[in-house]
C-alpha cells in the first residue's frame, strides 16, 4: 500500500510538472478532476457543502481528491500482487478518467494531454513496481534452519530492511511532491503579464472627463475614519475577497479574446479588448459582497473599478431599454469556462453604474478577479451578476436558470443591508474608558444614511458618527465612541439605507438569498 501511494504521488507530481511546462496545453489533472466534480455534483449536495464548509469547500475538495488518488494507487498496488492484468486495466481506467476530465478544459490539446497523462501514470506505476520489487521478501529455502526461515520470511522489506524501504518510499514521495511543486511554480509564472500592469488607456484618450469618459478624484479624507482595526476605504486588490467555482483561474490571451453580445438583440456584437477601451470609460467605487457571507463575515470588499457601462454595450447591440420583452428579460453573463450568472435586463438601465470592467484600483484586472474583463453590477450579489473571465453577454428570457440558480439559490439576488464591527473582536477583554466601536456598513445602490450601535444586546441604541458617503454603491465607515465601564457586554450594530429601511434583526443563514441579523459580539471590560 505504501508503494502504491508513493507511486500515486509520483504520477500526480509528473502530471503537474508537465502541466507547468506545456504553456497550458496540458491542464492540471487535479484541477480538472475537481472542476468536473464541481460541475456534476447535484445542486442540493453542493449547497449543503457550502453551508457546512464555507470558504473551506474548495480546499476540502482538493484534499479529498488527493486522498482518493493515494487510495487508488494503494489498491492498484495490492491488486498487482495477485492480478497484474487487472491492475494494468485499472491504470488504463485512470488514464481514461484523467483524459476525460482534462480534455473538458477549454485550453486542452488532445495529443499533448493524452501523452502527458500516459507518461505520468507510467512513471507512477514504474515507481510503485520498483518499490514492490525492492521490498519483496525472498522465499525461505526448505533446508534452512527454522531461525533462518523466520528471518527470511519476515515482513516485506527484508531485502532492504523496513527502515530503508520506508526511506526509499519517502524519497519517491518527495520526488513526486517536488515535481508537482515545480509544475505549480511554472504554471503560476505563465500568467499573462498584462494582469499585473497598471491600467494604461489607448494613446490620445483624455485623462479627465471628455467624450463620455469619467475618472474619479482621490477619495476625500472625510470619507475615511482613522481607528485601529478599521478596514481601508478602498480594499487593496491583494486583499479583495475571492469566491468562485474555478479551482485554477482560466488564462486568457487578450490578443485572441473577444466579448460576444447576442441573443435577443438587434445587432449582435463581437468586441475585442481594444474595442472596449475605445468606448467611453468610467471609474466607479463599488462594494461587492458574496451571498454566502455570514453576518459579520469578510466576504465583502470595496474597489475602484474601471470599465465601460454595460448599458452602452447593450445599446451598441441595439437594445432599447423602453422595449425590453419577455425574450430579452434577462442578461446572462457567460465565462470562458462556461459558468453563468443572470439578472434582470432592466437593472442595466436603471441608473446604477453596471460595468463591463477591465480595471481594479488603477491596474488591469488581476487574473484571479476575471482578467481581461468581468461584470460588476452594484446592488446584486456576485452569484447572479459578477461573471469573471467574461466571454459572452446574452439576452434571453427569465426562464433560463444560471449556475447557482440550478443549485437552489434565489433567482433575484439583491444585496441586503448589512453592517459589521471591525475595531473590536468577539470575546476580547478591553480596558475601561473610551473604546472606539466602528466598522463598515453597506447597501449598494441605496447607500447608508444611519448606523447605530448597542452595548446592551439591543435594549438601547446610540447613533454612530458616519464618514462621508464615498458613493451610494460603496460601503460607509462609522464610529461610536463608547464610554465603557467594567462588566460584560453584548455589542450589536445595525444600519439604515438611503431609502429609510433598517436592517432586520431576524437571523437567517446565507442560503438561499443572503444572511440577515445583527453582527453581535460579547466582550469584557476591566
Amino acid at each position: 500500500m505504501l508503494a502504491g501511494g508513493a507511486g500515486a504521488v509520483v504520477a500526480l507530481g509528473v502530471a503537474e510538472l508537465l502541466h507547468g511546462l506545456s504553456d497550458d496545453a496540458v491542464p492540471s489533472v487535479l484541477a480538472a478532476l475537481g472542476q468536473r466534480v464541481i460541475e456534476l455534483v447535484p445542486g442540493g449536495l453542493a449547497t449543503r457543502a457550502i453551508e457546512a464548509l464555507g470558504g473551506a469547500d474548495i480546499p476540502f475538495l482538493v484534499f479529498c481528491l488527493i486522498c482518493g488518488s493515494l487510495a487508488a494507487g494503494a489498491l492498484l498496488s495490492l491488486l498487482s500482487l495477485r492480478h497484474p492484468a487487472a491492475a494494468l486495466a485499472g491504470v488504463a481506467g485512470l488514464w481514461l478518467l484523467g483524459c476525460a476530465a482534462a480534455l473538458a478544459e477549454p485550453s486542452a490539446a488532445l495529443l499533448p494531454t493524452a501523452a502527458a497523462l500516459l507518461l505520468a501514470l507510467t512513471c507512477g506505476a514504474g515507481a510503485s513496481r520498483l518499490l514492490l520489487r525492492a521490498g519483496r521478501s525472498p522465499r525461505p529455502a526448505a533446508h534452512s534452519p527454522p531461525a533462518t526461515r523466520r528471518r527470511e520470511a519476515g515482513a516485506p522489506g527484508t531485502e532492504l530492511g523496513r527502515r530503508n524501504f520506508v526511506l526509499l518510499a519517502g524519497a519517491a514521495v518527495a520526488a513526486g511532491a517536488a515535481a508537482g511543486g515545480a509544475g505549480r511554480l511554472l504554471a503560476s509564472r505563465e500568467a499573462p503579464p498584462e494582469a499585473a500592469r497598471p491600467l494604461r488607456l489607448p494613446e490620445g484618450r483624455p485623462s479627465g472627463d471628455g467624450a463620455g469618459h469619467r475618472t474619479l478624484p482621490p477619495p476625500p479624507e472625510t470619507a475615511s475614519i482613522e481607528a485601529p482595526g478599521m478596514p481601508p476605504l478602498i480594499t487593496p486588490a491583494g486583499d479583495f475577497y475571492l469566491i468562485d467555482t474555478a479551482l485554477i483561474s482560466p488564462r486568457v490571451d487578450v490578443r485572441e479574446w473577444s466579448l460576444r453580445v447576442g441573443g435577443a438583440v438587434k445587432n449582435p456584437l463581437e468586441l475585442s479588448y481594444s474595442d472596449l477601451l475605445s468606448m467611453p470609460i468610467r471609474e466607479a467605487d463599488i462594494t461587492l459582497s458574496c451571498v454566502s457571507n455570514e453576518v459579520g463575515g469578510g466576504l465583502v470588499s470595496n474597489g475602484r473599478w474601471t470599465g465601460v457601462l454595460l448599458s452602452d454595450v447593450l445599446r451598441e447591440a441595439g437594445v432599447d431599454p423602453g422595449r425590453i420583452t419577455d425574450s430579452s428579460a434577462q442578461i446572462v453573463g457567460r465565462s470562458v469556462d462556461g459558468w453563468t450568472a443572470g439578472f434582470r435586463t432592466e437593472l442595466a438601465f436603471d441608473g446604477r453604474e453596471a460595468l463591463v470592467a477591465f480595471g481594479l484600483n488603477g491596474s488591469e484586472l488581476p487574473l484571479e478577479h476575471g482578467y481581461p474583463a468581468r461584470l460588476v453590477v452594484p446592488g446584486l450579489y456576485g452569484y447572479v451578476s459578477a461573471t469573471k473571465w467574461l466571454s459572452e453577454i446574452e439576452l434571453t428570457d427569465w426562464d433560463f436558470d444560471a449556475y447557482w440558480i440550478q443549485r437552489g439559490w434565489a433567482k433575484e439576488g439583491p444585496v441586503k443591508i448589512q453592517s459589521r464591527i471591525d475595531t473590536v473582536r468577539d470575546g476580547e477583554t478591553l480596558p475601561a474608558g473610551k473604546i472606539p466601536v466602528g466598522g463598515v456598513a453597506w447597501a449598494p445602490h441605496r447607500g447608508i444614511s444611519r448606523v447605530e450601535v448597542s452595548t446592551d444586546g439591543g435594549e438601547t441604541w446610540h447613533g454612530a458618527r458616519l464618514a462621508a458617503q464615498l458613493d451610494p454603491d460603496s460601503w460607509r465607515q462609522y464610529l461610536y465612541e463608547w464610554d465603557a465601564r467594567p462588566g460584560e457586554y453584548t455589542l450589536q450594530v445595525r444600519a439604515t439605507d438611503g431609502e429609510g429601511r433598517t436592517q432586520t434583526a431576524r437571523k437567517t443563514p446565507p442560503h438561499p438569498s443572503g444572511a440577515t441579523g445583527y453582527h453581535t459580539l460579547r466582550v469584557a471590560v476591566l
